[in-house]
């Protein structure tokens, strides 16, 4: 049975900033963080680690833990027979990736919770993900699979360290990738094209059944062949993909924003937590994809979600938090859920009529009893059955969605992690620095510079390193590879949208320290972590993207994007030894290579520039950006030179003003075309 006295204990978590970490600061576990600490206890006292690996925004997490962590017996249990370490993964993706990779290894599938067991020196032997309280559906339960590990590593301990050994060996493997054969060319892109073609489903969107997940990487590298081939079917992979989830129960209705992914195969029913990547992913391929098509629907996704970020994931200090739970008071998805009756009450009979049709409204409901609201009809075909104008309809909708968003505020909202990452900031940054100059978004181009500067300045480290996590005023951890390359990215994308030459400087620096602490100078590729990071089992390069792009894909993004701005071929030659390694597997697997991939699209692709020349407060240079901004151009770098000004971009070297007007430079690899003053002759120019 749960103690109801153990709220009133507090164990060693009690001392983490980590929410995840902080909500089983009172379990009867004796938990240890990770650290010198709990190893050399396991070291000393021959025991066996449990470890622990969830994020606090997972509602299976919640479950482990209110049904065997806060359990007295069960913790009395593992308190005897482990030592028992919890992870919050998105502090330690170093170790969350090292087992996972092992769990995946022994069993073929992963997730959160983790449950992974280990030698005292850190080798996994045994893992899982969650168990449950009581033998359930053929599951062992967690106290079952506790004493069986316990037992097999008193009396069966050299085939335990045999286990260890080869599956250690196995997972070091991946910091030994060296280039292969194949050559770094188109064929791999189209080769990819048409795997993803193979795995799309045509009729909701999205790859495979379910459950589905929004696989933004895989879309923006669809749109970007699309750039180059004008394959309509290249471009309908991302337009029902991102069409249907902007319909579906997926995205937030009324709030805006995108849950993490849906249980179905039409988008219906998500999990129910909101993370930051999800968002700042979904923001850059919704405004891809308004660039190129010019839909509405496009535009008040990426307008909603703007709002949605800077609303609730906003830190007074500037900085965007990590996540939204999936559950509040106790039930998952209850703050987003409603009833005929409650939306009758806010809007009327007529109008929750109407509303009701287009959003799926019923008294049977689409999960357990309530509605999620999603689009079942379109706006046009109800507005002429009730005889309205589309626009009418469309303005009484959002009138509608404002009300029902004001009542559902008054709701008991789902937990929040409040934690500031690095790599998640990163994104965001990069997201909302486009849309700000994209949709004239001044709000948008302001939180991204405020969260860049809470990043240069609160998590930085003396010696210029980064951190990786930052909350209630204290920065700590090292770093991580795709800390640096995402936030890199971010940078280069704030210069672009305010060349303001500080961010590109300190993109510059901090690559320099990419490349220095991560860099692999015999087989190519990036490390994960640092050279003086903490010595873990392995050392792992990852180039796979996940539900996040790995730091190798950001990266070689990044460098290829430097080079362009800069003129330094170095830069283009580092993010070659990136792709190399993978050559053979991105034509293979494009789902989980969609942001490398993109960079491969990049590295194969004519450099293009674009150096305009003017004050950027002059309408006519705001008008010769605009032209820009509101292109879809994936392989195109920006600079501006005010005039007079000295600039160190080679780039810029020698542009002036035109007969004493700002002036566009349209460039291929550094070799320009005549001037433009015109926003006609540019657009004819981008568009040939």
């Amino acid at each position: 049975m749960t103690n109801s006295n153990i709220t009133q204990r507090a164990n060693r978590l009690i001392k983490e900033s980590s929410p995840y970490l902080l909500q089983h600061a009172h379990n009867p576990v004796d938990w240890f963080s990770w650290g010198e600490e709990a190893l050399t206890k396991a070291k000393i006292e021959d025991r066996p680690i449990f470890v622990s690996i969830g994020y606090s925004a997972c509602h299976w997490c919640h479950r482990l833990r209110e049904e065997s962590f806060e359990n007295e017996e069960t913790a009395a249990l593992m308190n005897a027979r482990f030592v028992c370490i919890k992870v919050d993964r998105e502090e330690r993706p170093d170790l969350d990736a090292i087992y996972m990779d092992a769990v995946q290894a022994m069993t073929g599938s992963g997730g959160w919770p983790m449950s992974v067991f280990l030698t005292p020196e850190g080798q996994p032997f045994y893992g899982g993900t969650y168990y449950p309280p009581a033998p359930r559906y053929g599951m062992p339960s967690f106290s079952q699979v506790l004493i069986a590990v316990s037992d097999a590593y008193a009396n069966k301990r050299a085939d335990i360290e045999g286990q260890a050994e080869r599956l250690t060996a196995a997972l070091a493997r991946s910091g030994n990738i060296a280039p292969g054969g194949d050559e770094l060319s188109p064929r791999i892109l189209t080769e990819a094209v048409g795997k993803l073609e193979q795995y799309f489903d045509d009729q909701y969107g999205g790859f495979g059944s379910q459950p589905k997940f929004p696989q933004p990487m895989a879309l923006d590298f669809a749109m970007s062949r699309y750039a180059h081939t004008g394959d309509a079917e290249t471009l309908n992979i991302a337009e029902t993909t991102l069409e249907r989830m902007a319909e579906g129960g997926i995205y937030d209705q009324l709030g805006g924003g995108f849950h993490r992914y849906s249980v179905d195969r039409i988008w219906l029913v998500p999990h129910f937590e909101k993370m930051l990547y999800d968002s700042a992913q979904l923001l850059r391929s919704n405004l891809n994809l308004w660039k190129i098509s010019g839909r509405e629907l496009f535009r008040r996704v990426v307008n909603e979600t703007t709002d949605y970020v800077l609303r609730e994931m906003t830190s007074p200090e500037g900085g965007f938090y990590s996540s939204q739970d999936a559950d509040s008071e106790g039930e998952e998805g209850k703050f987003f859920v409603w009833t005929p009756a409650e939306i009758e009450q806010i809007l009327g009979k007529q109008d929750a009529a109407l509303f009701g049709q287009v959003y799926g409204v019923t008294t049977r409901g689409n999960f357990e009893g309530h509605t999620i609201l999603n689009i079942v009809r379109p706006v046009e075909q109800v507005a002429k059955s009730a005889g309205l104008t589309t626009g009418e309809l469309e303005k009484r909708l959002g009138a509608m969605r404002q009300k029902l968003f004001v009542e559902r505020e008054k709701r008991i909202k789902p937990g929040r992690d409040e934690k500031v990452l690095t790599e998640w900031n990163g994104l965001m940054i990069h997201a909302l620095a486009e849309v700000g100059v994209a949709l004239d978004r001044p709000d948008a181009l302001a939180a991204a510079q405020n969260a860049a500067n809470l990043v240069l300045e609160k998590m930085s480290q003396p010696d210029g390193k980064l951190y990786r996590t930052y909350k209630d005023g204290q920065a700590k951890l090292n770093a991580y590879l795709e800390d640096y390359a995402a936030f890199v990215r971010g940078l280069i994308a704030l210069y672009e949208s305010t060349f303001d030459l500080r961010w590109l400087a300190e993109a510059t620096r901090l690559t320099h320290r990419l490349l220095e602490q991560f860099g692999d100078p015999d087989l190519g590729g990036l490390f994960q972590t640092g050279a003086d990071h903490e010595r873990l089992v392995v050392r792992r390069k990852d180039f796979i993207d996940n539900a996040i792009p790995s730091g190798n894909s950001l990266a070689a993004e990044s460098l290829l994007r430097l080079a362009k701005l800069t003129g330094n071929d170095g830069y283009r030659q580092e993010a070659q030894r990136i792709l190399w390694p993978m050559a053979s597997a991105m034509a293979q697997q494009p789902t989980g290579f969609g942001r490398l991939l993109g960079a491969l699209d990049d590295f194969l692709s004519p450099s293009q520039e674009i150096a305009i020349v003017g004050d950027p407060a002059d309408p006519a240079t705001q008008a010769l950006l605009a032209v820009v901004r509101r292109r879809y151009l994936p392989h195109t770098v920006v600079a501006l030179k005010r005039p007079g000004e000295e600039n160190p971009l080679p780039l810029l070297e020698g542009r002036g003003l035109v007969n004493g007007k700002p002036a566009a430079y349209v460039c291929e690899n550094f070799a320009c075309k005549l001037p433009v003053t015109d926003v006609n002759a540019l657009a004819d120019l981008l568009d040939g």
